[in-house]
């Protein structure tokens, strides 16, 4: 039998609808929606939500998933190896990971409170970067620049992608706990991506 469809939810089946609603709503409020409040979005009974999902926490946790997925596409595509100079390469890389962690920052903080939810959410595969995460796209990205002769053939490209991925959350994650705006520092992602490229030390520390 073929899944039920929604007349208002296009060519959507009755779980994409759920989960696209549970996601709206996670990305309106702020705040956790209840089954109910799913529901009357979705328009359809309380009781439907359990014929396609175990459980509330399992519907959040494929919103969230969907969420971040959403968040990522409005960010556009990385940049592309080989086009852009290196360190303005990383500049956007360090950009592009504090807007997306900031537009996610309200969801994840709504959920603190329901850890079961982000247990299942860290148990799916990675919502950015086609299921690779933000760290291993980078890491990508600087092998071929690495392999083009724009980086150092010893370079650490696990170190450096540690580096600016942690400094984005860095700079995000503390106001998830702390319930402040986030703030960047001016010039955070140019100074993050010259500190990486060119490191710190004094051309004195290497006699």
């Amino acid at each position: 039998m073929a899944p039920r469809k929604v007349a208002a939810a296009g060519d959507q089946t009755l779980r994409e609808h759920l989960i696209t609603t549970a996601e709206r709503l996670l990305a309106r409020r702020g705040a956790t929606p209840t089954v109910r409040d799913i529901a009357q979005e979705a328009g359809v009974a309380a009781g439907v939500l359990y014929n396609h999902f175990a459980d509330k926490e399992d519907l959040l946790a494929f919103a969230l998933h969907a969420h971040v997925r959403s968040v990522e596409a409005t960010l556009g595509a990385p940049p592309e190896p080989g086009v852009d100079p290196v360190e303005t390469a990383l500049t956007k890389f360090v950009e592009r990971g504090l807007k997306l962690h900031e537009a996610i920052l309200p969801a994840f903080t709504a959920l603190l409170a329901q850890p079961e939810v982000l247990v299942r959410f860290r148990a799916l595969t990675n919502p950015t970067a086609d299921g690779r995460g933000l760290r291993q796209e980078l890491v990508d990205f600087l092998a071929v620049e690495r392999k083009q002769g724009r980086i150092a053939t010893d370079a650490d490209l696990e170190a450096a992608a540690t580096m600016i991925i942690g400094a984005c959350h860095e700079v995000v994650l503390p106001h998830l706990y702390g319930g402040t705006e986030v703030v960047v520092p001016n010039d955070f992602a140019a100074t993050i991506s010259r500190t990486v490229l060119h490191g710190i030390a004094s051309p004195a520390s290497n006699r």
